[in-house]
């Protein structure tokens, strides 16, 4: 008798740190994995690769409108009537804080993009699943939400949203059999950073990253953050009184 498959939902599943997790679990072990995002051609592309690593998993691609409500709403409940082990939600976009400072229109997308979307797609999973089955679901926020700094606190404030989100979806689902699990990560090499690396910025690998949220997965760990020294940075810089960080130019 065929052993039962993972049934694993990957939200932006064209980003660097995304597609590596999920060549962790195409790899691992045959897995059914639905990857969501808003570009047919990169979708096909990142299919095509997991299907040459994890030859015995099948791969679906589904392409929408990540802002548009209706679309969420309709397509998660589409993908919902067979049952889910894993949802992670990871898409998200990085642009120049001085950028949003003076283009409202790009404020804006960067609010909901990095926000709004991802709750919004985490609300149409959790609306979906059953409580009484063992699920996750993973949100990445970034530890730019842990404080709001001058270098990127539009961003930061979309991520931080994530992360209040997450503590109120985690206490909803208090004694069920659903996780929640936020991960932070630090600054990681991805296209999305690729400005910082050329300014020569230390990065985390994207595989590293992708590692760690797949064992905070596994392990149904509440919050983690990647790599882990990002936590005991994070604690250090939410400590810091208001007249020390303001002087601080980060």
């Amino acid at each position: 008798m065929e052993e039962e498959r993972r049934r694993i939902v990957v939200v932006g599943a064209t980003s660097a740190i995304a597609g590596h997790c999920a060549r962790i679990w195409a790899q691992r072990e045959p897995t059914d994995l639905v990857l969501v995002g808003r570009d047919d051609a990169k979708l096909e592309h990142v299919a095509s690769d997991l299907r040459v690593r994890g030859s015995a998993s099948n791969i679906r691609i589904v392409r929408l409108d990540f802002l548009d409500t209706e679309e969420i709403a309709s397509t998660v409940a589409s993908i919902a009537q067979e049952p889910i082990d894993v949802v992670l939600i990871a898409h998200g976009a990085l642009p120049l804080q001085d950028a949003c400072q003076t283009d409202l229109a790009l404020c804006r997308e960067t609010l909901e993009v990095n926000g709004v979307s991802p709750v919004l797609f985490a609300e149409a999973f959790a609306g979906a699943m059953d409580e009484n089955r063992e699920a996750t679901i993973a949100l990445i926020g970034s530890v730019a939400g842990d404080r709001g700094r001058k270098s990127n606190y539009v961003y930061g404030s979309a991520k931080g949203m994530i992360d209040r989100y997450a503590q109120g979806l985690q206490h909803r689902f208090y004694g069920t059999k659903i996780r929640v699990v936020l991960v932070k990560p630090g600054p990681t090499d991805t296209p999305m950073t690729a400005r910082f690396r050329a300014e020569g910025a230390s990065l985390a690998s994207a595989a590293g990253v992708a590692r760690r949220i797949v064992h905070a997965i596994d392990k149904g760990r509440s919050v983690v953050y990647a790599p882990c020294h990002w936590s005991l940075v994070m604690r250090a810089l939410r400590c810091l009184p208001d007249f020390v960080f303001y002087r601080l130019n980060i």
